[in-house]
């Protein structure tokens, strides 16, 4: 019997083990097909001396410790001085004028949300967002133009401020 066939031999253990680890069937069966894989192209790895099947599980957990691993938030200190004032949650309207205004951008043109998005959520000058979408600065600065004259009409704002776009800098 050859390695391969060993292999392929444990396949339904490895599959139950998995089950058991994962507790779901599709993150077991990626792990048992990660775990295959890392077998066939390390076989050469595989001492003789070994049983298979005790190769193969501690790949197996090896392979599941790496996603447990992978799936843990990251944890970043950050100094006292860094953190600044607790965020307060807005008020009911501010969350139904965010979603006026989200649901307004969207029914801008493309080429009109596109300009919008780098140059007021993404925080990029004209000549930034220029270079972003190669395209000439005074296309850019003029599709910002509208695109913003075109929310405050959308959102009921048309006498020429937006209280809700702000900070952007042109």
């Amino acid at each position: 019997m050859t390695l391969l066939d060993e292999i392929e031999a444990f396949i339904p253990a490895l599959r139950r083990d998995a089950h058991a680890l994962m507790r779901d069937r599709d993150g077991a069966e990626d792990l048992v097909q990660d775990c295959l894989e890392r077998a066939v192209a390390r076989r050469h790895l595989w001492c003789g001396d070994r049983e298979v099947r005790i190769w193969l599980f501690r790949i197996l957990l090896n392979r599941f410790r790496n996603v447990l691993r992978s799936s843990r938030p990251r944890l970043q200190l950050l100094p006292l001085e860094a953190v600044g004032a607790t965020p307060q949650s807005g008020s009911q309207e501010s969350h139904l004028a965010l979603r006026e205004v989200h649901a307004a951008i969207g029914r801008l043109p493309d080429d009109q949300r596109a300009v919008l998005l780098l140059v007021a959520v993404e925080g990029m000058s004209i000549d930034e967002a220029a270079r972003a979408l190669a395209l000439p600065p005074g296309t850019v600065a003029s599709r910002v133009g509208r695109a913003r004259a075109a929310l405050r009409t959308m959102t009921g704002h048309a006498e020429g401020r937006s209280p809700r776009i702000q900070g952007t800098r042109t």
